[in-house]
């Protein structure tokens, strides 16, 4: 019976190099014998009788692994061995003519697919080049008809697929033309073979795809096999039993978990029982020592700043007491000098320095006091003729203001009641401030709701029935100043005529008597005023609210208004 590649015909294209053929097999397995014949038979003794021979190629290992009866180091398949160290020369090498690749140490440490152009070819075009193929070289671009003719030929031939497609779904009698995936195939039956008819030589078969029903369910069901056993573990060995001691079993008691937060029944726990839950008594307690070092440092760092506080007290005091010193060592020697310009010795006698016993110390402030004074010392000789003036001003002017006291205290004497009380009156509404200068102000003793502001504490006034709108402009629904603060707020305070400087009513005089600018006011024109005008004038209103300005009228349209208006209220004449 012959073979079957004997009953087949011949194939119609080559095969490819890749695929498979039998003859080619039987020659590769010719050759194979051959080299295994040809290759040199290595004699391994069997086991048990290795104790002379020792493994020296990698075919004395054949396709095993190494050999645990031999003490010796094997590496099969080169396995576990060192690979030589790299060599910082490179090797020289030559190219198929002989000529040495000087290009060598360009592509060291690069792969053999990295493209590197160090050869004179390399500056050559691809398709000028001797050694080039047509896969290396860059073809030019297709013109537009050549583009066009290749989107129709595919255009074409999917729409065939597609149209084969669809004609084998559609069902037979509908079928106008011949499906475009249909083949003919001419046949010739094998007169050998089953049910052979002489009157049937040949045969014409059209092959069609078979056409799919889309709602036929599935033919293959799919299985899930149960998985296969694993592997055994492996096995464990343990050491043989011992009885256990009485420490590890109370190495082995885990204590009950006691919450520091919750106890629902209430019980009763020890402390001993919460310390072993908590964990506590197995932790060793470590108490770092930067812990004494810092209350050592803050002990050391109190203890120098009282010191320095001390000293920087006793400084203060030792000044302010150098201070009171020299004050009274002025003011003595200003009396001993009055009383002896009083007794008629002569004023401008050097007094004596004093003599200052106290210790010295090396501060800022007694090195600037001691310049001082012996600066004041030395101008004090060439200024004695100017300050003997100046004291006699002082006496002067001390006189008078004793003067005017003792003017004051009788004109109080001679007053009136009604004149007392205007004048106690007008003391009250006196500023704060001019109170503390005249030394009136007395501070009280403020007891209960007076000790605080009133506006800091709670009322109730946003009930009230008389609440500011929000559509009111008024940021404020009560005065700053009542009564008569609010009087000396408004009105300007009157002089008495002690206060009046004459000096200055006699430069106002003059100034006013010069009618600089042509008004025509005469200074006698007041003196000659009538005592009805003064009463009249004393009868007027005293201001009790604050000045009032009025909107300005730069383009002076509410003047034309009001003359328009008034204009039209005036009765037409006949």
């Amino acid at each position: 019976m012959s073979s079957l590649s004997g009953i087949l015909p011949e194939p119609k294209y080559s095969q490819n190099s890749n695929s498979f053929s039998p003859k080619k097999s039987a020659e590769k397995e010719s050759e194979s014998a051959k080299t295994s014949s040809s290759a040199p038979q290595r004699n391994i003794p069997p086991y048990g009788n290795r104790q002379n021979w020792v493994p020296k190629t990698l075919q004395d290992f054949g396709d095993g692994g190494a050999y645990p009866e031999i003490l010796v180091g094997q590496y099969p398949l080169k396995m576990g061995l060192k690979k030589a160290k790299k060599v910082q020369t490179l090797s020289k090498q030559i190219d198929s003519q002989g000529n040495v690749k000087y290009d060598a140490i360009v592509r060291y440490g690069h792969g053999e697919d990295r493209i590197i152009q160090s050869e004179f070819k390399d500056l050559v075009p691809l398709k000028e080049r001797l050694d080039s193929t047509n896969d290396n070289v860059i073809h030019p671009r297709p013109d537009d008809q050549s583009v066009i003719e290749t989107a129709q030929r595919t255009r074409e031939a999917l729409e065939k697929k597609i149209n084969g497609k669809l004609a084998a779904a559609k069902p037979r009698n509908n079928r106008t033309e011949i499906e475009s995936g249909a083949t003919f195939i001419r046949y010739t039956p094998n007169p050998d073979g089953p049910g052979y008819s002489k009157n049937t030589n040949q045969r014409i078969i059209r092959m069609s795809e078979m056409s799919v029903d889309p709602m036929e369910p599935p033919k293959f069901r799919h299985k899930r096999v149960p998985a296969a056993p694993p592997s055994p573990p492996p096995p464990v060995l343990h050491s043989p039993p011992r009885p256990v001691s009485i420490e590890e079993q109370k190495a082995w008691v885990i204590p009950p978990s006691i919450s520091n937060w919750k106890n629902a029944k209430g019980y009763t726990i020890p402390l001993d029982k919460r310390l072993a839950a908590d964990g506590r008594g197995l932790q060793e307690v470590k108490i770092n020592d930067n812990f004494a070092k810092l209350s050592e440092a803050l002990l050391a760092a109190e203890r120098h700043a009282r010191e320095e506080v001390r000293q920087r007290t006793l400084l203060q005091q030792n000044l302010a007491r150098k201070e009171k010193e020299s004050k009274e060592e002025h003011l003595r020697m200003l009396a001993q000098r009055a009383r002896e310009e009083r007794s008629g010795v002569n004023a401008f006698r050097q007094s004596p320095q004093p003599q200052n016993t106290e210790p010295q110390h090396g501060s800022d402030n007694n090195s600037a006091y001691s310049s001082s004074e012996t600066e004041y010392d030395s101008r004090k000789g060439v200024s004695e003729r100017g300050s003997s003036d100046g004291r006699a001003k002082f006496r002067e002017e001390v006189r008078k203001d004793t003067r005017r006291e003792l003017r004051k205290e009788l004109r109080m004497s001679r007053m009136g009641a009604e004149a007392k009380a205007k004048y106690i009156s007008r003391m009250e509404n006196r500023d704060i401030s001019e109170k503390i200068a005249l030394g009136l102000a007395k501070p009280s003793n403020p007891t209960g709701d007076s000790m605080f502001d009133s506006r800091l504490i709670h009322r109730n006034e946003s009930a009230a029935p008389n609440l500011n709108d929000d559509e009111s402009y008024n940021i404020y629904d009560k005065p700053l100043l009542r009564g008569s603060n609010a009087n000396a707020n408004y009105r300007p305070r009157v002089a008495d005529e002690d206060e009046i400087d004459p000096e200055a009513s006699d430069s106002i005089a003059k100034s006013l008597e010069n009618d600089r600018f042509g008004f025509g006011y005469k200074p006698d024109a007041d003196a000659k005023e009538s005592s009805r005008d003064k009463r009249k004038h004393k009868a007027e209103p005293v201001r009790q609210t604050p000045v009032e300005f009025e909107k300005g009228d730069i383009f002076g349209v509410d003047k034309f208004l009001n003359e328009a208006k008034m204009g039209l209220k005036r009765p037409k004449k006949d």
